[in-house]
């Protein structure tokens, strides 16, 4: 009975290491993200229906790295390298601005073991504008915004390791436009952002 219960024990813990080995907690992807912003503005000065501040539309590069705290539920790191785009007034050109955007979310996977795998994700922005002299310096962005965060996507399954990803988020990025210091609009970015990729799960 002993040798037969060790046999037993000895099984199962193999069966365990091997299932751990197999789900690894750690989702890294790599996307191609399209970045399209809302580009809702007041006007300058708070009058009138001209004068609208805008931010270009741009693909940018973007890493991810997710945490499976069980096979349902994860926690994303979405990381990007600051992003320069240019700033219009009525679709004239008048500077550039930097933003760098990290967002945490935490994801619902539906079909975790599925070869398409749809998940959900809600969170929050944090984005930081520099180098954003508008106007040949007499205008700026405010430095900081924070923000809600939504997402929707899916991982379609290649192999135990590789997959393909497709994704779309909305990021609530708002930024007060200051000249001399005092506010004279406030700009809605508020970008839509799909993308696609690849993903290695160690």
């Amino acid at each position: 009975m002993s040798k037969s219960l060790a046999a037993v024990l000895a099984a199962l813990t193999l069966m365990s290491g091997n299932a751990f080995a197999e789900e690894s907690p750690w989702l890294v992807r790599a996307r191609a993200v399209h970045l399209d912003p809302a580009d809702k503005s007041d006007a300058l000065g708070g009058v009138g229906k001209t004068d609208r501040i805008g931010v270009s539309s741009k693909t940018i590069p973007e890493v991810d790295i997710s945490y499976f705290f069980t096979k349902n539920i994860a926690a994303e790191l979405i990381l990007t390298y600051p992003q320069k785009h240019d700033v219009t007034l009525d679709g004239a050109k008048i500077g550039t601005v930097k933003h760098l955007p990290p967002t945490l979310l935490v994801q619902y996977h539906f079909l975790p073991d599925a070869q398409f795998r749809p998940y959900v994700g809600a969170g929050v922005n944090y984005t930081t504008f520099s180098k954003n002299e508008l106007l040949n310096g007499a205008a700026s962005l405010e430095h900081d915004s924070f923000g809600l965060a939504l997402q929707a996507g899916a991982d379609v399954a290649i192999d135990k390791n590789w997959s393909i990803n497709f994704d779309v988020k909305k990021a609530q990025i708002r930024s007060d436009v200051l000249i001399g210091g005092a506010k004279a609009s406030r700009v809605k970015i508020d970008p839509l952002m799909i993308g696609v990729g690849i993903g290695y799960r160690f």
